[in-house]
Protein backbone atom coordinates (compact mmCIF):
# COMPACT_ATOMS: atom_id res chain seq x y z
CA UNK A 1 0.00 0.00 0.00
CA UNK A 2 1.35 3.57 -1.21
CA UNK A 3 1.39 6.16 1.43
CA UNK A 4 0.86 9.52 0.24
CA UNK A 5 1.51 12.74 2.25
CA UNK A 6 -0.52 14.42 4.07
CA UNK A 7 -0.82 18.10 3.54
CA UNK A 8 -1.86 20.71 6.87
CA UNK A 9 -5.09 20.78 6.36
CA UNK A 10 -6.49 16.71 5.39
CA UNK A 11 -4.04 15.92 8.29
CA UNK A 12 -6.48 17.82 10.29
CA UNK A 13 -9.54 16.12 8.41
CA UNK A 14 -7.94 12.43 9.44
CA UNK A 15 -7.73 13.51 13.29
CA UNK A 16 -10.95 15.19 13.09
CA UNK A 17 -12.63 12.12 11.98
CA UNK A 18 -10.28 9.63 14.15
CA UNK A 19 -11.68 11.99 17.80
CA UNK A 20 -14.97 11.58 16.22
CA UNK A 21 -15.12 7.81 16.09
CA UNK A 22 -13.54 8.05 19.77
CA UNK A 23 -16.35 10.38 21.06
CA UNK A 24 -18.93 7.80 20.39
CA UNK A 25 -20.61 6.78 24.05
CA UNK A 26 -23.05 4.31 25.11
CA UNK A 27 -25.70 6.44 26.69
CA UNK A 28 -29.34 5.18 28.34
CA UNK A 29 -28.77 2.06 25.96
CA UNK A 30 -28.08 3.46 22.96
CA UNK A 31 -24.98 4.69 20.82
CA UNK A 32 -24.60 8.44 20.29
CA UNK A 33 -21.72 10.28 18.20
CA UNK A 34 -21.44 13.39 20.29
CA UNK A 35 -18.67 14.96 17.80
CA UNK A 36 -20.78 17.83 15.73
CA UNK A 37 -19.76 18.84 12.74
CA UNK A 38 -19.71 22.63 14.03
CA UNK A 39 -16.60 21.64 16.13
CA UNK A 40 -15.27 21.94 12.57
CA UNK A 41 -16.24 24.94 11.81
CA UNK A 42 -15.12 26.41 14.84
CA UNK A 43 -11.12 25.29 14.10
CA UNK A 44 -11.78 26.06 10.52
CA UNK A 45 -10.44 29.98 10.46
CA UNK A 46 -7.43 28.79 11.58
CA UNK A 47 -6.75 25.02 9.47
CA UNK A 48 -7.02 27.20 6.48
CA UNK A 49 -4.83 29.97 8.22
CA UNK A 50 -7.07 32.60 7.66
CA UNK A 51 -6.71 33.38 11.32
CA UNK A 52 -2.92 33.40 12.81
CA UNK A 53 -2.01 30.10 14.81
CA UNK A 54 -1.73 30.69 18.60
CA UNK A 55 1.26 29.97 20.10
CA UNK A 56 2.22 27.95 23.38
CA UNK A 57 2.08 30.98 25.70
CA UNK A 58 -0.77 31.49 24.49
CA UNK A 59 -4.11 31.15 26.75
CA UNK A 60 -7.63 30.84 24.98
CA UNK A 61 -11.04 30.56 26.78
CA UNK A 62 -13.54 27.39 25.33
CA UNK A 63 -16.80 28.20 26.02
CA UNK A 64 -19.39 25.49 25.12
CA UNK A 65 -16.53 23.22 24.82
CA UNK A 66 -17.52 19.37 23.36
CA UNK A 67 -15.84 16.43 23.40
CA UNK A 68 -14.65 15.49 20.05
CA UNK A 69 -12.49 18.40 19.29
CA UNK A 70 -9.16 18.04 17.53
CA UNK A 71 -7.21 21.19 17.52
CA UNK A 72 -5.55 21.93 14.26
CA UNK A 73 -1.35 21.60 13.46
CA UNK A 74 0.55 24.26 14.81
CA UNK A 75 -2.51 25.40 17.35
CA UNK A 76 -0.28 25.39 20.45
CA UNK A 77 -2.53 27.68 22.85
CA UNK A 78 -3.32 26.49 26.11
CA UNK A 79 -7.35 25.95 26.43
CA UNK A 80 -9.08 26.53 29.44
CA UNK A 81 -12.41 23.99 28.73
CA UNK A 82 -15.56 25.70 30.15
CA UNK A 83 -18.42 23.20 30.58
CA UNK A 84 -21.85 23.42 32.43
CA UNK A 85 -23.68 20.91 31.65
CA UNK A 86 -22.81 17.21 32.92
CA UNK A 87 -22.86 14.62 30.34
CA UNK A 88 -20.74 17.28 28.02
CA UNK A 89 -18.47 17.62 31.14
CA UNK A 90 -17.79 13.67 31.98
CA UNK A 91 -17.14 13.05 28.27
CA UNK A 92 -14.91 15.96 27.69
CA UNK A 93 -13.16 14.00 31.22
CA UNK A 94 -13.49 10.47 29.18
CA UNK A 95 -11.50 12.50 26.36
CA UNK A 96 -8.78 13.37 29.03
CA UNK A 97 -9.26 16.87 29.47
CA UNK A 98 -9.78 18.75 32.45
CA UNK A 99 -12.91 21.22 31.87
CA UNK A 100 -14.48 23.59 34.20
CA UNK A 101 -18.44 24.13 34.89
CA UNK A 102 -17.95 27.60 35.21
CA UNK A 103 -15.82 30.42 33.90
CA UNK A 104 -12.38 31.59 35.60
CA UNK A 105 -9.70 33.76 34.96
CA UNK A 106 -8.62 36.94 32.74
CA UNK A 107 -6.21 38.19 30.77
CA UNK A 108 -6.51 35.71 27.85
CA UNK A 109 -5.34 35.85 24.93
CA UNK A 110 -8.55 34.66 22.98
CA UNK A 111 -11.67 32.83 22.86
CA UNK A 112 -13.56 30.32 20.88
CA UNK A 113 -17.25 29.82 21.75
CA UNK A 114 -19.56 27.01 20.56
CA UNK A 115 -23.07 28.30 20.11
CA UNK A 116 -26.30 26.87 21.64
CA UNK A 117 -30.15 27.40 20.84
CA UNK A 118 -30.56 30.21 23.57
CA UNK A 119 -29.78 33.59 22.03
CA UNK A 120 -29.65 34.93 25.54
CA UNK A 121 -27.02 31.93 27.01
CA UNK A 122 -24.91 32.81 23.38
CA UNK A 123 -25.11 36.59 24.05
CA UNK A 124 -23.84 36.22 28.03
CA UNK A 125 -20.86 33.59 26.65
CA UNK A 126 -19.88 36.69 24.13
CA UNK A 127 -20.01 39.21 26.69
CA UNK A 128 -18.13 36.98 29.27
CA UNK A 129 -15.19 36.34 26.89
CA UNK A 130 -15.14 40.53 26.00
CA UNK A 131 -14.38 40.84 29.87
CA UNK A 132 -11.96 38.06 30.25
CA UNK A 133 -10.12 38.62 26.89
CA UNK A 134 -6.93 41.17 26.40
CA UNK A 135 -7.83 44.05 24.25
CA UNK A 136 -6.82 43.07 20.59
CA UNK A 137 -7.33 39.69 21.27
CA UNK A 138 -9.61 37.03 19.14
CA UNK A 139 -13.11 35.97 19.86
CA UNK A 140 -14.31 33.08 17.26
CA UNK A 141 -17.60 32.12 17.42
CA UNK A 142 -18.90 28.99 15.23
CA UNK A 143 -22.96 27.71 14.94
CA UNK A 144 -25.79 26.82 12.89
CA UNK A 145 -28.48 28.16 11.00
CA UNK A 146 -30.60 26.69 14.10
CA UNK A 147 -28.65 28.79 16.88
CA UNK A 148 -29.31 31.73 14.91
CA UNK A 149 -25.71 32.21 14.04
CA UNK A 150 -26.51 34.55 10.82
CA UNK A 151 -28.76 37.34 12.98
CA UNK A 152 -25.75 36.71 16.02
CA UNK A 153 -23.62 38.22 13.28
CA UNK A 154 -25.34 41.37 12.43
CA UNK A 155 -26.02 42.15 15.79
CA UNK A 156 -22.53 42.22 16.70
CA UNK A 157 -21.72 44.14 13.25
CA UNK A 158 -24.34 46.56 14.19
CA UNK A 159 -22.29 47.19 17.81
CA UNK A 160 -19.66 48.25 15.49
CA UNK A 161 -17.32 44.52 16.51
CA UNK A 162 -16.56 44.34 12.65
CA UNK A 163 -17.24 41.14 12.61
CA UNK A 164 -15.29 38.34 9.73
CA UNK A 165 -17.39 34.91 8.64
CA UNK A 166 -17.00 32.42 6.71
CA UNK A 167 -18.87 28.98 6.00
CA UNK A 168 -18.14 25.34 6.42
CA UNK A 169 -19.36 22.26 7.27
CA UNK A 170 -23.16 22.99 7.90
CA UNK A 171 -22.03 25.92 9.73
CA UNK A 172 -20.82 29.55 9.85
CA UNK A 173 -17.45 30.92 11.68
CA UNK A 174 -17.19 34.34 12.95
CA UNK A 175 -14.63 36.26 14.31
CA UNK A 176 -13.62 39.59 15.99
CA UNK A 177 -10.81 41.07 17.94
CA UNK A 178 -11.67 42.83 21.28
CA UNK A 179 -11.89 46.61 20.86
CA UNK A 180 -10.04 48.89 22.86
CA UNK A 181 -13.45 50.21 24.76
CA UNK A 182 -15.61 46.54 25.05
CA UNK A 183 -17.87 48.20 28.07
CA UNK A 184 -20.48 49.07 25.86
CA UNK A 185 -20.85 45.67 23.92
CA UNK A 186 -20.67 44.16 27.15
CA UNK A 187 -23.52 46.17 28.12
CA UNK A 188 -25.80 44.99 25.30
CA UNK A 189 -25.03 41.53 25.24
CA UNK A 190 -25.28 40.98 28.93
CA UNK A 191 -28.84 39.82 29.83
CA UNK A 192 -30.13 40.77 32.87
CA UNK A 193 -31.46 38.35 35.79
CA UNK A 194 -35.80 37.62 35.14
CA UNK A 195 -37.66 37.39 38.04
CA UNK A 196 -40.36 35.13 38.20
CA UNK A 197 -43.94 35.62 40.06
CA UNK A 198 -41.93 38.24 42.44
CA UNK A 199 -39.26 35.50 43.91
CA UNK A 200 -37.75 33.46 41.64
CA UNK A 201 -34.74 34.10 39.88
CA UNK A 202 -33.98 32.80 36.43
CA UNK A 203 -31.11 33.59 33.78
CA UNK A 204 -31.28 33.43 30.30
CA UNK A 205 -30.75 29.74 28.68
CA UNK A 206 -31.77 28.24 32.15
CA UNK A 207 -35.35 25.37 31.06
CA UNK A 208 -38.06 27.83 31.07
CA UNK A 209 -36.10 31.01 32.66
CA UNK A 210 -38.91 33.86 32.08
CA UNK A 211 -41.99 31.66 33.55
CA UNK A 212 -43.07 28.32 35.84
CA UNK A 213 -42.77 25.30 32.87
CA UNK A 214 -47.02 24.50 32.63
CA UNK A 215 -46.05 20.96 33.00
CA UNK A 216 -44.58 21.30 36.35
CA UNK A 217 -47.63 23.60 37.23
CA UNK A 218 -49.81 21.14 36.40
CA UNK A 219 -47.85 18.09 38.79
CA UNK A 220 -47.83 20.94 41.66
CA UNK A 221 -51.48 20.52 41.54
CA UNK A 222 -51.11 16.88 42.95
CA UNK A 223 -48.46 16.90 45.21
CA UNK A 224 -49.28 15.48 48.33
CA UNK A 225 -49.91 17.80 51.65
CA UNK A 226 -49.02 15.71 54.27
CA UNK A 227 -45.88 14.12 52.99
CA UNK A 228 -43.24 14.36 55.46
CA UNK A 229 -40.42 11.97 54.50
CA UNK A 230 -37.28 12.24 51.98
CA UNK A 231 -38.06 13.64 48.45
CA UNK A 232 -36.03 14.36 45.41
CA UNK A 233 -36.27 16.51 42.89
CA UNK A 234 -34.82 15.13 39.68
CA UNK A 235 -34.23 17.08 37.04
CA UNK A 236 -34.40 20.54 39.52
CA UNK A 237 -33.49 23.05 37.23
CA UNK A 238 -34.08 26.46 38.69
CA UNK A 239 -35.65 24.62 42.08
CA UNK A 240 -39.32 25.49 40.99
CA UNK A 241 -40.81 22.42 42.07
CA UNK A 242 -38.68 21.98 45.11
CA UNK A 243 -40.18 24.99 46.49
CA UNK A 244 -43.42 24.33 45.74
CA UNK A 245 -42.84 20.72 47.56
CA UNK A 246 -41.71 22.46 50.06
CA UNK A 247 -44.64 24.98 50.87
CA UNK A 248 -47.60 22.50 49.92
CA UNK A 249 -45.95 20.04 51.79
CA UNK A 250 -44.32 21.54 54.98
CA UNK A 251 -43.50 18.71 57.23
CA UNK A 252 -41.19 17.54 54.75
CA UNK A 253 -37.96 16.16 56.14
CA UNK A 254 -35.32 16.93 53.45
CA UNK A 255 -35.41 17.48 49.75
CA UNK A 256 -32.13 16.91 47.94
CA UNK A 257 -32.02 18.34 44.15
CA UNK A 258 -30.41 17.00 41.51
CA UNK A 259 -29.42 18.61 38.16
CA UNK A 260 -27.02 18.20 34.98
CA UNK A 261 -27.31 22.13 34.24
CA UNK A 262 -24.40 23.67 36.69
CA UNK A 263 -26.19 26.92 36.69
CA UNK A 264 -29.42 26.25 36.99
CA UNK A 265 -28.64 24.42 40.43
CA UNK A 266 -26.69 27.17 41.82
CA UNK A 267 -29.88 29.47 40.71
CA UNK A 268 -31.85 26.73 42.52
CA UNK A 269 -29.75 27.31 45.68
CA UNK A 270 -30.73 30.61 45.63
CA UNK A 271 -34.10 30.60 44.98
CA UNK A 272 -34.97 27.66 47.74
CA UNK A 273 -32.98 30.03 50.04
CA UNK A 274 -35.10 32.88 49.26
CA UNK A 275 -38.15 30.87 49.29
CA UNK A 276 -37.16 28.29 52.10
CA UNK A 277 -34.62 29.47 54.52
CA UNK A 278 -36.01 27.04 56.98
CA UNK A 279 -35.62 23.84 54.23
CA UNK A 280 -33.43 21.13 55.06
CA UNK A 281 -32.38 20.72 51.30
CA UNK A 282 -29.30 19.30 49.59
CA UNK A 283 -27.71 19.81 46.10
CA UNK A 284 -26.17 17.69 43.51
CA UNK A 285 -24.72 18.51 40.15
CA UNK A 286 -25.38 14.74 38.70
CA UNK A 287 -26.00 13.57 35.24
CA UNK A 288 -28.90 10.68 36.71
CA UNK A 289 -28.40 8.73 33.79
CA UNK A 290 -24.94 7.46 34.41
CA UNK A 291 -24.43 9.14 37.90
CA UNK A 292 -27.32 7.65 40.54
CA UNK A 293 -28.21 8.94 43.94
CA UNK A 294 -26.46 7.21 47.07
CA UNK A 295 -29.59 7.70 48.81
CA UNK A 296 -33.54 5.89 49.31
CA UNK A 297 -36.00 8.21 49.02
CA UNK A 298 -40.18 8.42 49.75
CA UNK A 299 -41.27 10.17 47.21
CA UNK A 300 -39.27 11.69 43.86
CA UNK A 301 -40.59 14.13 41.33
CA UNK A 302 -39.91 14.61 38.27
CA UNK A 303 -40.74 16.96 34.85
CA UNK A 304 -37.99 15.00 32.26
CA UNK A 305 -36.42 16.91 29.59
CA UNK A 306 -36.74 15.04 26.22
CA UNK A 307 -33.49 16.94 24.45
CA UNK A 308 -30.04 16.72 25.25
CA UNK A 309 -27.93 19.76 23.55
CA UNK A 310 -29.23 19.86 19.68
CA UNK A 311 -30.68 16.34 19.69
CA UNK A 312 -34.26 15.25 20.83
CA UNK A 313 -33.63 12.25 23.14
CA UNK A 314 -37.00 11.16 24.77
CA UNK A 315 -34.90 8.26 26.00
CA UNK A 316 -33.18 10.49 28.45
CA UNK A 317 -37.12 10.73 30.10
CA UNK A 318 -36.90 6.74 30.11
CA UNK A 319 -33.43 6.79 32.36
CA UNK A 320 -34.18 9.15 34.89
CA UNK A 321 -37.82 6.80 35.65
CA UNK A 322 -35.30 3.75 35.97
CA UNK A 323 -33.15 6.37 38.10
CA UNK A 324 -35.89 6.92 40.12
CA UNK A 325 -36.75 3.18 40.72
CA UNK A 326 -33.59 2.64 42.36
CA UNK A 327 -33.19 5.39 44.33
CA UNK A 328 -37.16 4.95 45.83
CA UNK A 329 -37.06 3.10 49.18
CA UNK A 330 -40.00 0.25 49.54
CA UNK A 331 -43.12 2.18 49.02
CA UNK A 332 -42.01 4.90 48.13
CA UNK A 333 -43.54 7.28 45.41
CA UNK A 334 -42.69 8.90 41.42
CA UNK A 335 -44.94 11.87 40.76
CA UNK A 336 -43.85 12.60 37.04
CA UNK A 337 -45.33 14.98 34.50
CA UNK A 338 -44.78 14.29 30.80
CA UNK A 339 -46.20 15.21 27.15
CA UNK A 340 -49.38 13.82 26.43
CA UNK A 341 -47.89 11.97 23.80
CA UNK A 342 -44.81 10.54 25.13
CA UNK A 343 -45.09 6.78 25.80
CA UNK A 344 -43.35 6.47 29.37
CA UNK A 345 -46.57 4.17 30.83
CA UNK A 346 -45.17 0.33 29.40
CA UNK A 347 -41.71 1.17 31.34
CA UNK A 348 -43.65 2.54 34.48
CA UNK A 349 -45.73 -0.56 34.56
CA UNK A 350 -42.16 -3.29 33.67
CA UNK A 351 -40.78 -1.79 36.77
CA UNK A 352 -42.80 -0.34 39.49
CA UNK A 353 -45.25 -2.30 41.46
CA UNK A 354 -48.19 0.04 40.89
CA UNK A 355 -48.65 3.26 38.14
CA UNK A 356 -51.24 4.98 37.24
CA UNK A 357 -52.10 8.28 35.32
CA UNK A 358 -53.71 10.72 37.80
CA UNK A 359 -54.71 13.63 35.26
CA UNK A 360 -53.89 15.23 32.21
CA UNK A 361 -55.13 18.68 30.22
CA UNK A 362 -54.53 19.37 26.66
CA UNK A 363 -50.87 19.25 26.65
CA UNK A 364 -49.70 17.12 29.52
CA UNK A 365 -50.17 14.24 31.89
CA UNK A 366 -49.35 13.63 35.36
CA UNK A 367 -48.29 9.93 36.01
CA UNK A 368 -47.87 7.88 39.72
CA UNK A 369 -45.87 5.28 40.36
CA UNK A 370 -45.07 2.95 43.62
CA UNK A 371 -42.45 1.27 44.32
Amino acid sequence: MVKLPLNKRSLYLYQAARETFRAVFVFTGKIITMSRDVLKTLFHPFVTEILALPGEEERFLFLGAEAGFVTPDGFAAELALVQGFRPEFLRLQAARHQPQPVMEGEDFNGALILLTKHKGENENRIAEALKRVKTGGLIVIAGTKEDGVQSLRKRLDRLGLDPQSMPKYHGVAIWFAVPDDASPSIEALSSQPVIIEGRFETFAGQFSHTHADPGSELLVERFPEGFDGNAADFGAGWGFLSVMLAEKAPRVNRIDLFEANYEALEQAKKNLARNCPKLTARFFWQDLANEPPKEKYDLIVINPPFHEGHAAEPSIGEAMIRTAAGALSHGGELLMVANRGLPYEPLLKDIFREQSEICRNARYKVLRAKK
